[in-house]
């Protein structure tokens, strides 16, 4: 099965598989490469132009499950989609949702941010801004929780192809919506336009409920798939221009 997988898997796709490979090797292996390349809020110091256009080859590296998983979807979906496309108009596509996904979770984390803090008095305001990135790098928190959540949302990076990939995944349900997947938990079949759907569903309510202790980027997910079929819904209508 993996022998079938690996031999149709399509150039540009290699491309990306490789240097996301190479993206995790380093950061096991170069002090300060995940810090310097995941995307931190616009509002953290830690936040450099750069990142957005490096953040989604790289995975959390005390995850081998977050890399696994994203890139066993790349090349699955990729390689199909990549086939249609061609090479250059994939690599479109894969780069725009990624930086969509990036641009919407960047938006929602800002907005949260200043919801926040328009409730601070300025004396919490100032205190919370003199020792939130110091707090955070030394593993502590402010005991009003408060404050500790916005120095969550200030200083909080994110990193992963996840939202590159719910755009594929997005362009897989609308071009082969009766094309059956078979579901991991549970081991059901299901078509791919009620995966897609559901799927999306679940992330938006999860994005929504913004629970203290999920560190998944739901809103990121969310942007990819958005940015996904508007492309693809464009594509659509030039039809010279879609395959």
């Amino acid at each position: 099965m993996f022998n079938n997988i690996l031999k149709n898997i399509s150039p540009v796709v290699k491309n990306i598989l490789l240097i996301n490979v190479i993206f995790y090797v380093a950061q096991w292996t170069i002090p300060s490469f995940t810090q310097n390349f995941e995307l931190y809020p616009i509002t953290s110091e830690q936040f450099r132009p750069w990142q957005l256009a490096t953040h989604f080859f790289m995975h959390s590296p005390y995850s081998i499950g977050h890399i696994f998983f994203n890139m066993f979807a790349l090349v699955i979906f990729g390689s199909q989609l990549e086939k249609i496309w061609g090479p250059q108009k994939f690599l479109i596509y894969y780069i725009s949702c990624a930086l969509g996904a990036s641009i919407l979770h960047l938006g929602v984390t800002y907005f949260r941010i200043q919801s926040i803090e328009t409730g601070l008095s300025l004396e919490d305001l100032e205190l919370f801004r003199a020792n939130a990135f110091e707090a955070f790098q030394k593993g502590m928190n402010f005991k009003d929780p408060i404050l500790a959540q916005l120095n969550i949302l200030h200083n909080s990076p994110m990193l992963g192809a996840s939202g590159a990939i719910f755009g594929l995944l997005a362009a897989f349900g609308y071009l082969f919506p009766n094309t059956e997947l078979m579901l991991l938990f549970p081991p059901i079949p299901i078509k791919a336009k009620y995966f897609v759907i559901g799927y999306a569903v679940l992330e938006l309510y999860l994005g929504i409920s913004n629970n203290p202790s999920d560190n998944v980027a739901h809103f990121a997910h969310l942007g990819g798939a958005l940015i996904g079929i508007i492309i693809v819904l464009y594509w659509s209508k030039k039809r010279n221009s879609f395959f």
